[in-house]
């Protein structure tokens, strides 16, 4: 895989609790509860295409419960930003339970450094984007993020009880 620079700047997101245990813009986070592209031992940021993404990746890992407090926090990934992509022929079995193969490409990824960003396949839009972000790389500093802002949830999203 070799890095290439982005044509022009690209926003992301993410979605967290500002007040929560874990700062949104902030790798702790995964090294307690490793993603689908990244093991404990492999701090990254996950972040999405679009503010829709960010929730329905978020609505994935909160198993039908509306979440209190969350916010989220646009990014931006300037142009020239060096990022590998990944597409599902790359890594096969990339959506495997459990993630070993994308793990280890994750893992290889943040120790080998080649690039701030890794644009991977959503899982659970799978023809859609989402970026790993490594936050030891030197250009990590590069990407501008903002304050974070409230997320409104639909309630028709969660279980009714």
């Amino acid at each position: 895989m070799i890095p290439q620079p982005l044509a022009q700047s690209l926003e992301v997101f993410r979605i967290g609790d500002p007040k929560g245990r874990f700062p949104i813009w902030d790798a702790i986070g995964s090294t307690v509860f490793p993603g689908r592209w990244n093991s404990g031992s492999s701090p990254v940021i996950y972040a999405a295409q679009s503010y829709s993404l960010a929730m329905l990746e978020k609505l994935a890992h909160l198993n039908g419960i509306l979440p209190d407090g969350q916010h989220y926090v646009r990014a931006i990934l300037p142009a020239k930003l060096s990022i590998l992509t990944v597409t599902p022929a790359l890594v096969p079995g990339w959506d495997s339970d459990p993630p070993v193969a994308a793990r280890r490409l994750g893992d290889r990824f943040v120790a080998e450094g080649l690039s701030a960003v890794l644009r991977v396949p959503s899982f659970v839009a799978r023809i859609e984007w989402n970026f790993v972000i490594n936050p030891r790389h030197p250009d990590f500093g590069m990407i501008t993020t903002f304050m974070p802002e409230p997320v409104w949830w639909d309630e028709r999203l969660f279980a009714r009880i």
